[in-house]
């Protein structure tokens, strides 16, 4: 990898600061979900008006259309400056709408992606199932032809803001005597559909962002599949690609800045004399920096952007669990008052099973990735 001291990012890396510095909101994300719902919308409406919205997209679809680098050095400047993350449009900002981009319709793409920019309607993911985690392929949610439309039965687990949103990503098999990665389509639900029920699971953490969805006779009419009609499976993959790569950006951005506070309240408490500590620190200092490399690596183009996406989600997730464990030692009690690095280290332990558990992502980057014998 090599990193040019180019002008003109400097210049790039500059308005961006500047506009962020200028807009970003400085009160907090609310916790009462309708609050949050409408501090997502406003804040996304913000950087549409703002020219910042959907800085990956292709600006024939309304994006920025920055480059990779560029797209780097904006995350990178959003986290500095501490500005709300996409919230509850993740998924319509990280990976729906790039999915629609690569594989929907003009009209798919004229219906939902300016609604997305504009901070109008967040999406969530309907792929995960009781039974069916990590091996996505064997989800057993049936969507029956009846005439234009497409009648589904059955249910999702682990879908993330499902009660604020207006669209879901929807994963259902529409041919169940194909072969398991086969008969299955990729199709957008209006989450107001009859027959969708939504429950909210909460977690370890206090929070409830996780729900349920239970499918009983929903009807989705045939012009929502995205891409072909049973070959939901590739559709699928583009969306995976693009929540590993660029969709996780910035949260992997936010790594060193953690680290460097945990630093910041051992120096504050005399921690940094004991060796142990000050070990412990340094080494995950060194693997935050490890990660904000590979970032690079991966927009820059000079690695398989595959190999980079998988390698980093799997060693970011584990890194964030060490951080969030080391926080507790470094605190002691005084972090049972300190919400933030507790709920942070409870919150760690899905980092390593959200998007596939990292022993899935292994043996794709071991089998598929770097094509070693199964």
């Amino acid at each position: 990898m090599e990193l040019v001291d180019d002008k003109a990012l400097a210049e790039f890396r500059e308005e961006a600061r500047t506009w962020i510095a200028e807009n970003a909101p400085t009160e907090p994300r609310p916790s009462d979900d309708i609050e949050a719902r409408h501090f997502d919308c406003a804040w996304q409406a913000r950087q549409y008006e703002g020219g910042w919205a959907g800085v990956a997209w292709p600006e024939e679809y309304g994006g920025r259309g920055l480059s990779p680098l560029q797209q780097m050095i904006w995350y990178e400047e959003m986290v500095r400056a501490g500005a709300p993350s996409t919230g509850s449009f993740t998924v319509a900002l990280g990976h729906a709408g790039p999915t629609i981009i690569a594989r929907g319709t003009p009209e798919q793409q004229a219906e939902y992606l300016p609604k997305i920019l504009k901070g109008e309607t967040p999406w969530c993911q309907g792929f995960s199932e009781p039974g069916s985690g990590s091996d996505l392929a064997s989800l057993r949610t049936r969507g029956v032809i009846d005439g234009d439309e497409l009648v589904v039965n059955g249910s999702k687990i682990w879908t993330s803001f499902a009660h604020q949103a207006d669209y879901q990503e929807l994963l259902v098999r529409t041919d169940p005597d194909a072969p398991k990665h086969k008969g299955i389509s990729w199709v957008i639900l209006p989450m107001d559909t009859p027959g969708l029920t939504v429950r909210r699971i909460r977690t370890i953490d206090g929070n409830a962002h996780f729900c349920e969805c239970f499918y009983d006779d929903v009807r989705v009419p045939l012009a929502n599949v995205v891409g072909e009609l049973n070959d939901g499976w590739r559709v699928a993959m583009s969306t995976l690609s693009f929540e590993r790569g660029m969709g996780y950006l910035a949260s992997r951005l936010t790594v060193i800045n953690e680290v460097d506070r945990l630093v910041d309240e051992a120096r504050g408490r005399g921690l940094l004399q004991d060796a142990r500590i000050a070990e412990q620190l340094a080494f995950v200092r060194a693997e935050a920096t490890a990660v904000h490399a590979l970032g690079y690596d991966g927009v820059t183009g000079t690695s398989r952007p595959e190999l980079v996406a998988t390698v980093n989600q799997v060693f970011n997730g584990e890194l964030g669990k060490r951080i969030d464990r080391l926080a507790t030692d470094i605190l002691g009690t005084d972090g049972l008052e300190r919400g933030g690095w507790t709920t942070g280290y409870l919150s760690s332990f899905p980092a390593t099973i959200a998007g596939g558990t990292k022993d899935i992502q292994k043996n794709i980057l071991g089998e598929r990735v770097l094509g070693l014998p199964r």
